[in-house]
């Protein structure tokens, strides 16, 4: 019988094809083994988790066993949780404890991933008001699991609260954290939380993957000390090779606007895979080299790493940026006659830009109207932004039409079409739209801008006055003003939607956050110090002037993020050629 019985878990565990496991299901039944609880634990996890699953036919073979325990459940829920039915998990789950079987820890992680699938709140809290019932609320997997599954819902204050009350949370734990901050929106609270981990009290060092999530919060932000910091804590702690970390370093320095440093660690990388490129190339586009960015996607292929979808989201990035119209058709064709990838929205948004911005918008509306994917709202926003441009509002009126259609309209929508009507001068028709925006209670988000100081970073909104040195901003910018004026600047009021004289559009103008954060920077940095800004719109023509003005009179280095893409302004010139 023993050796019976070790036959028969050898043939289990040499992962047997779904014929032979049937053959051995037969010879348990005909050998009454299936009881044996050895023999029934190896054949319920090979039908259960190996590929392709059985559920239904585990869940029989399950009733079979006179007293399953909490383990042999695990398995059905785990297997559940694996599968494209989650919500079986939770049911199973709720079957178990109906039954009187009594979970452990593991029954809750297990049974959380479920929930994380379907995004039940409810189905969620009644797991976590259970742990507590059950004892296991300092079960760290656990925990950390119950702070994934809040996180998933967005709710944040939950995830905190989860974790405040976990007595000695784990490096894992942290990283949950880390990763909510950095993903929730809360970037600062993020890199806030590496000095606590870096704290000898706390019992617990970042690992790799919480400077992943510092990189990539920092990328957010623009904090370039800070991921400089975090870089020399990689190579200080001998987490240097890992090339999940040199990749996350090359797209940090790259967002940071630090092409040289993000190429300086892409040449010194001697294994690079598709991921590698793929961030190379995009840090190139966004930054404005996309002749570069082209190049280096024609030397991946010469070294024979395949370009997968974030390869041409970069390298049509770089056609868009760079009014590079054919190389960009030519790219989207190719995409899927030489490389076998469907275009998705995005890669054909970017020849759409590429194509409006040149003036040919009815190619583009033809473009998006051949697609072999549902427009969405976002590349009808991407021409309407052509529109105003050129200044074709019979156009934009049409595609108003059509986000209308998709329910998808957004306080943008409405202000690329304001500023159509605002550069003809057809103040009776922003005046509509106006009225429009406030009868359906859409408002517009005010621009926003971060810039980076003595390791602290500060946000400003347009008009600020909550900035605790308000007063000495606004004095410098003052004072800004009036040299470039003497240079020969003069407010571009085309760049303000509103019904008013000359001087009072200007006014409106000058408290434009990038400008606040600029003159921040000027009052905060040594003379010749460049200026690190990031901005959460799409910036201004006049902003824009600012910018390139101030940096020949000042000789200063400006670097600005905007929604879009970098402006690199040095010397009265960008690096965007006034083209974005």
């Amino acid at each position: 019988m023993i050796r019976s019985i070790e036959t028969i878990t050898s043939l289990i565990e040499s992962n047997p094809s779904k014929p032979h496991l049937l053959q051995i299901h037969a010879h348990l039944i005909h050998s009454s083994l299936t009881q044996i609880p050895t023999i029934f634990t190896k054949f319920l996890s090979s039908i259960a988790l190996s590929p392709p699953l059985f559920l239904n036919y585990s869940l029989r073979f399950i009733t079979q066993f006179t007293n399953p325990s909490p383990f042999h459940y695990n398995l059905m829920i785990r297997a559940y949780s694996n599968s494209q039915l989650p919500i079986e998990s939770f049911k199973f789950y709720n079957q178990m404890r109906g039954l009187g079987v009594r979970p452990n820890s593991f029954t809750s992680s297990f049974v959380l991933k479920s929930i994380i699938q379907i995004s039940s709140l409810i189905g969620g809290k009644q797991i976590h008001s259970r742990i507590v019932r059950d004892g296991h609320q300092s079960d760290c997997q656990t925990i950390t699991t119950l702070m994934s599954f809040y996180a998933s819902c967005e709710r944040w204050v939950d995830v905190c609260k989860v974790f405040d009350e976990m007595p000695q949370p784990d490096t894992v734990a942290w990283n949950v954290l880390v990763s909510c901050y950095a993903n929730g929106g809360r970037s600062r609270d993020a890199l806030a939380l590496f000095d606590t981990m870096c704290n000898p009290g706390r019992g617990c060092k970042p690992d790799g993957v919480t400077c992943v999530h510092l990189l990539r919060a920092c990328a957010h932000l623009g904090a370039l000390d800070f991921g400089e910091r975090v870089h020399r804590y990689i190579d200080e702690n001998g987490y240097g090779n890992a090339i999940n970390l040199r990749n996350s370093l090359i797209a940090m320095y790259s967002k940071c606007g630090n092409l040289d440093k993000a190429f300086q660690i892409f040449q010194q990388m001697t294994e690079r895979n598709v991921v590698t490129w793929s961030a190379m190339i995009s840090g190139m586009a966004m930054n404005g080299n996309g002749e570069d960015a082209i190049e280096a996607f024609k030397e991946m292929q010469r070294m024979g790493v395949p370009p997968d979808e974030q390869t041409f989201t970069g390298v049509l990035s770089a056609c868009r940026h760079g009014r590079l119209v054919d190389e960009g058709l030519r790219l989207l064709e190719h995409m899927e006659m030489e490389f076998g990838l469907q275009p998705n929205v995005y890669h054909y948004g970017c020849v759409v830009d590429v194509l409006g911005r040149a003036g040919l918008l009815d190619q583009a509306y033809k473009l998006i109207n051949s697609m072999r994917v549902e427009p969405d709202a976002t590349i009808w926003r991407t021409l309407l932004g052509a529109c105003r441009i050129h200044g074709d509002f019979a156009l934009g009126e049409r595609i108003i039409g059509h986000l209308i259609e998709l329910k998808a309209q957004e306080a943008g929508d409405y202000v690329l079409l304001l500023n159509i009507y605002a550069s003809i001068g057809n103040w009776n028709k922003v005046a509509d739209v106006r009225k429009l925006m406030k009868e359906k209670g859409i408002q517009t988000t005010p621009g926003c801008s971060t810039i980076e100081l003595n390791h602290k970073i500060h946000e400003l909104v347009v008009d600020d006055d909550s900035h605790p040195r308000k007063k000495e901003i606004y004095e410098t910018l003052h004072e800004i003003e009036q040299q470039l004026k003497i240079a020969g600047y003069v407010a571009e009021i085309s760049s303000e939607l509103h019904d008013m004289d000359s001087k009072d559009k200007g006014d409106a103008l000058c408290y434009h956050s990038e400008k606040l954060a600029i003159a921040l920077g000027v009052l905060s940095t040594p003379p010749g110090a460049a200026i690190r800004v990031a901005n959460n719109v799409r910036i201004c023509s006049d902003c824009h002037n600012f910018a390139k003005l101030l940096s020949s009179v000042y000789s200063r280095k400006v670097i600005i993020r905007d929604r879009n893409r970098f402006h690199h302004f040095e010397q009265g010139h960008c690096s965007c050629n006034d083209y974005w």
